[in-house]
C-alpha cells in the first residue's frame, strides 16, 4: 500500500508578486489551469488510489481543502499549528498511518513534473526497495551544471537504484560542472518514498527529540470536519529540521532513485521560464502582453495590459496591487524585497488585493480615509459569519445572484440591482442561497475599516 503525502506548506517568497505568505504558489495555477497542488494530486492518482495526506498550516487550510473538493480527491487533512519543517510534517503522517504501515510517498505540492508516466516508473521501481526497509530518495538525472539545487552523490548499487554515497550542499559553478563531467551525481528532488514504521525508527535513532515531541503531539488528536489537528503547545515545543538533515544524511539505509520526469522545483521566475511555452523570440507570455524587439523573457498580466520594448532577458510581472521587474538573472533576490516589504509593515508581502476566503473572494477596489469599496463573491451555498463592527457602517448592493441578509432581526432576500444598509453595531450575515456566484459591491464607512473590526457570534468554518 502506498499512500502519498503531500507537503504543502511552503511560503513561495521568489515568486512574489504572484505568490505571497498568505496564497503562496502551490495554490496558485502557475500553468494552465489546475493549481501546483492539484496537479501534484493528479500525479501520484495515477500511482495510488490511496487517499492523499496533505499537511499544510492553519490559515490554508481551506485552500487545501476545496482544491482537493474541485479534483473529487478529499483525504486527511493535517494541520501544522506551527511550521518546523519537513521532518516533523513528515512524523505526524507517518505516526498517524502507522497502524497499518504503509508506504509514505512524500513530495511537496509546488514542484512540476511534466512526464507523469516516468515518475510513476520511478515509485514503481522504488517501491521493492522501500518494502525491504530502505529510505528511498528520488534523484533527478542533471540537464546541466545548475547551482541551485542540493545533489547526492550515488554509491554502490542497490536493487534498480543505488546506496546514498553523500549529500552536497548548492555547490559553486566548477563544483557543478565537476559533478556533471564525473556522472554518478543528481539532483535532489525532494521526494521520498519508505515505511512509515522506518522513518519513525530512523527519526527516533538520529532526532529523538522530534520524534518524542511528534509522538506526544498526537496522542490527543482531534478530527474537525476535513481537518486533523493535533496538540498545538505540544508541538511547538518541537525542534525544526529538515528530513535530509534529520534523517537521509545519517541514516545508513538511504537509497537514491533515478528519474527524469521533466521535473523542476518552480523555484524562481527563471525557473518557470524554463518550463513554460514561449514564442519564436524566446518570450513566455501570460496575460494581456504586448512586445516589440523584445526576447528572452518572462512577462505575466494578471489584470492590466503590459507593453515591453526592446528588453532581453526580464522577467516582468504585474498583479493588480503590485509590478515587479528585475532581470532574469537577478530573480532569487524577489525574497529581498519581501523582507523590506515585511519590515516596512507593508501588506503586499502577505496578501493580494483580492483576498480569498472558505466562502469565497473579495477584492478591494477602491479605499479613502473613511471609506472602502469592495467587491465580494460568495460561492452557492456559502454564507459569511454572522458578526457585528464597532468602527464600521456597510452598504450592499446586489450586482448578480441572489442574496440572503440577516440584518438585526430581520431576514430577507435581496435580487440584482437590490440594495440594504447595515449600521455600525448591528448584528448581520450575508449567504448565497442560490446555484450561482453571488456578487455584490459594498461600500463602507467609517473610522476605522481594518479586518481586525469583526466579531463573530458565529461562522460555519470554524473561525474565531
Amino acid at each position: 500500500m502506498i499512500i502519498p503525502v503531500i507537503l504543502a506548506g511552503g511560503a513561495g517568497t521568489r515568486l512574489w508578486p504572484l505568490s505571497r505568505s498568505g496564497h503562496p504558489k502551490q495554490f496558485l495555477a502557475m500553468q494552465g489551469e489546475e493549481t501546483m497542488l492539484q496537479a501534484t494530486v493528479d500525479r501520484v492518482s495515477a500511482i495510488t488510489a490511496e487517499p492523499t495526506i496533505t499537511i499544510c498550516n492553519e490559515e490554508h487550510r481551506f485552500f487545501v481543502a476545496e482544491q482537493l473538493r474541485e479534483k473529487g480527491m478529499l483525504g486527511p487533512i493535517i494541520l501544522e499549528p506551527v511550521a518546523r519543517n519537513t521532518a516533523p510534517a513528515i512524523a505526524l503522517a507517518a505516526l498517524l498511518e502507522v497502524s497499518h504501515d504503509p508506504l509514505l510517498l512524500v513530495l511537496p505540492a509546488d514542484h512540476v513534473m511534466s512526464d507523469k508516466a516516468a515518475f510513476a516508473e520511478a515509485v514503481q521501481c522504488a517501491a521493492p526497495l522501500a518494502e525491504r526497509g530502505k529510505l528511498v530518495t528520488f534523484g533527478i538525472l542533471p540537464s546541466a551544471p545548475n547551482t541551485g539545487y542540493g545533489y547526492i552523490e550515488a554509491g554502490g548499487r542497490c536493487g534498480e537504484g543505488f546506496e546514498v554515497s553523500s549529500f552536497h550542499e548548492k555547490p559553486s559553478l566548477k563544483t557543478a560542472e565537476d559533478f556533471l563531467e564525473r556522472g554518478g551525481y543528481y539532483w535532489n528532488s525532494g521526494v521520498y518514498l519508505f515505511k512509515a514504521s522506518r522513518y519513525l525508527k530512523e527519526l527516533e535513532t538520529y532526532c529523538p527529540e522530534i520524534f518524542k515531541t511528534c509522538a506526544a503531539a498526537t496522542q490527543s488528536v482531534k478530527s474537525d470536519s476535513d481537518f486533523t489537528r493535533i496538540d498545538a503547545q505540544i508541538f511547538e515545543g518541537c525542534p525544526e529540521n529538515s528530513v535530509d538533515y534529520a534523517v537521509m544524511e545519517k541514516t545508513k539505509e538511504a537509497v537514491v532513485m533515478p528519474m527524469d520526469p521533466g521535473w523542476n522545483d518552480i523555484g524562481s521566475w527563471a525557473s518557470l521560464w524554463d518550463v513554460s511555452q514561449k514564442d519564436d523570440d524566446c518570450n513566455a507570455i501570460v496575460g494581456d502582453v504586448i512586445l516589440k524587439d523584445t526576447t528572452d523573457s518572462y512577462i505575466r498580466s494578471e489584470d492590466k495590459l503590459v507593453a515591453a520594448v526592446g528588453v532581453q532577458g526580464m522577467v516582468i510581472v504585474s498583479t493588480k496591487d503590485a509590478v515587479m521587474v528585475t532581470s532574469k538573472y537577478t530573480v532569487q533576490e524577489a525574497r529581498s524585497i519581501v523582507a523590506q516589504l515585511k519590515a516596512d509593515s507593508r501588506k503586499e508581502w502577505e496578501t493580494h488585493r483580492e483576498v480569498y476566503r472558505p466562502w469565497g473572494k473579495f477584492d478591494s477596489i477602491d479605499k479613502g480615509a473613511r471609506y472602502q469599496v469592495k467587491r465580494i463573491t460568495v460561492k452557492p451555498g456559502a454564507k459569511l459569519s454572522v458578526q457585528m463592527h464597532h468602527h464600521r457602517a456597510e452598504h450592499w448592493t446586489v450586482v448578480s445572484g441572489s442574496a440572503k441578509v440577516r440584518n438585526g432581526e430581520d431576514t430577507y432576500l435581496l435580487s440584482e440591482n437590490e440594495s440594504t444598509y447595515i449600521p455600525i453595531g448591528v448584528v448581520h450575515a450575508l449567504e448565497n442561497p442560490g446555484k450561482v456566484p453571488l456578487e455584490i459591491i459594498e461600500i463602507q464607512t467609517g473610522s476605522y475599516l481594518g479586518e481586525d473590526d469583526i466579531v463573530r457570534e458565529s461562522d460555519i468554518y470554524g473561525r474565531s
